[in-house]
């Protein structure tokens, strides 16, 4: 179990996540929702190990994650929100790259490299460099790199980002699977339609605090809104985009 406990990170004593507790089991699929400057991305970098959080505690198995950093990152897949990577490198260098930094041997990683390339439409552009990549193509090496090591623990800042519709629907298919196959999946995301389809539980971030943890399902019902989209709309205090649509017109107009 992946078990976040009063995760607080200040910036100039300013708090952009604040006293954030929540735990994932295997064979779960967490939503983590939020308005932009909610603290949904600074959460996934104190996660991970990229921050260190002002208070509180990642534990992985009952230990910090802490104790053993290089460990407890072997063991997760990530996708960041922006697909920075090394421009230089060939798509298949990377994924190589990649591979090696977790430990895979030569005779695991070349084959699994050859499969990710061909499912991901990306082998004829295998020996082309990243800079030359669209979005969608440098998210699935992204998507590659953070599968190869089969992790245990999948963290998805913004997964979607650049992908088509075939290939988004491709990736909910696959969260679907390895959530039966025990994996353990924190998805954050502003695609409240795919979080719907792909996610029973869900958490909502409004500035830093957690305002809702619970199954979609049982928001709705609390909130008395049809959809997630309701849901989150009513928590974060956006439902009225109608009002806000009308005053950009008028100073588009004035």
């Amino acid at each position: 179990m992946l078990e976040i406990r009063s995760l607080t990170k200040r910036f100039n004593g300013i708090p952009a996540v604040d006293d954030v507790s929540f735990s994932i089991r295997p064979g779960e699929v967490l939503g983590y929702l939020g308005p932009n400057g909610a603290g949904k991305s600074t959460t996934v970098k104190m996660i991970i190990g990229l921050l260190e959080p002002s208070e509180g505690q990642v534990l992985f198995e009952g230990r910090s994650v802490i104790e053993d950093l290089p460990g407890f990152q072997r063991r997760i897949g990530y996708v960041p929100e922006e697909p920075h990577l090394y421009p230089y490198l060939s798509g298949r260098e990377y994924l190589q790259l990649a591979g090696r930094l977790r430990g895979l041997s030569r005779a695991a990683l070349e084959p699994k490299i050859d499969e990710f390339l061909r499912l991901f439409a990306l082998w004829d552009d295998r020996h082309s460099p990243v800079s030359s990549y669209s979005k969608g193509m440098r998210q699935k090496i992204l998507l590659s790199a953070a599968l190869l090591h089969n992790p245990e623990i999948l963290i998805l800042d913004e997964p979607l980002t650049g992908l088509d519709v075939n290939a988004a629907l491709a990736l909910r298919e696959l969260l679907r699977g390895l959530a039966a196959r025990g994996r353990m999946i924190f998805y954050s995301s502003h695609v409240l339609e795919v979080v719907e389809k792909v996610c029973l539980r869900v958490l909502i971030l409004r500035k830093g605090r957690v305002v809702a943890d619970d199954s979609i399902e049982h928001l709705r019902e609390l909130a008395h809104q049809p959809s997630l989209e309701g849901v989150f709309s009513q928590l974060t205090e956006e439902l009225n985009q109608e009002n806000l649509a009308e005053r950009i017109l008028e100073v588009m107009q004035a």
